[in-house]
């Protein structure tokens, strides 16, 4: 079995993923600094994990994304056949519409960034899945998320294009859609609809891996809870001047 990388470590997806999908294999948790990951890399050696190792890289630095999943796979001693693609920023919206670097940030993060290391480990990588995460907010940007949305609406059309472009091989993009996710990113804040918790978008997407892990994988997206999809069909016909009073 190959190695696991969590590009996003501190993430709560992140982790759920790493604590169902450790056993038997090193375990890569990458992030912007390596504080604060002591607590999981422990429980991930107590779930199985042959070993855990911790990783910093700066996901807006693009050009550093081939050598950090060169590290990793230096540092797994084997290659990666699982990478998970979880670091991101909400932003404040509120803040973003004045102010243009806060914009540009958001849009670095959760757009340029992904596609330049999803781009890195769809090269690199041999076989095996790559995990990304796309959301409901770009299946039509709301006046209430319109940047944050607008980079997940840009993330799903790459992610489509590129399950595409691996079709046929050894090589799977599982692309997730979740709803509102209650977490550490969106604490505070009311849960929308048809929410989810970390655990419950792991566990789709683990499900999701082993379905697809015969001989030849298949990429697939997922709507997360499955009855979300519904809910986005119905949000298209919306009319725009009640659409753009509906809240995040």
């Amino acid at each position: 079995m190959g190695a696991l990388l969590i590009l996003g470590g501190r993430s709560d997806i992140g982790g759920e993923l790493a604590r169902r999908l450790c056993a038997g294999r090193p375990v890569v948790l990458a992030a912007r600094g390596e504080h604060g990951m002591d607590e999981l890399t422990s429980e991930l050696l107590r779930n199985g994990a042959t070993s855990v190792h911790t990783l910093s890289f700066d996901a807006a630095d693009v050009s550093s994304h081939r050598e950090v999943i060169e590290q990793a796979a230096t540092l797994a001693g084997k290659d990666i056949t699982t990478a998970v693609v979880a670091f991101g920023i909400l932003g404040d919206q509120e803040q973003a519409e004045h102010d243009e670097a806060h914009a540009f940030d958001i849009a670095l993060v959760d757009y340029a960034a992904q596609v330049s290391m999803l781009t890195v480990l769809a090269d690199v990588m041999k076989r095996g899945h790559i995990v990304a995460f796309s959301s409901i907010a770009g299946w039509r940007a709301r006046r209430a998320n319109y940047v944050y949305g607008s980079t997940k609406a840009g993330l799903d059309a790459f992610c489509q294009g590129l399950a595409d472009r691996l079709q046929g091989s050894d090589l799977a993009l599982i692309t997730a859609r979740p709803g509102f996710v209650i977490g550490s990113m969106t604490h505070g804040m009311k849960p929308a609809p048809l929410s989810v918790t970390p655990d419950v978008v792991a566990q789709a997407v683990v499900k999701a891996v082993e379905s697809s892990s015969g001989s030849r994988p298949v990429s697939r997206t997922l709507w997360i809870p499955r009855t979300l999809q519904l809910l986005a069909w119905v949000m298209k016909l919306v009319p725009r001047p009640i659409w753009r009073h509906m809240p995040r």
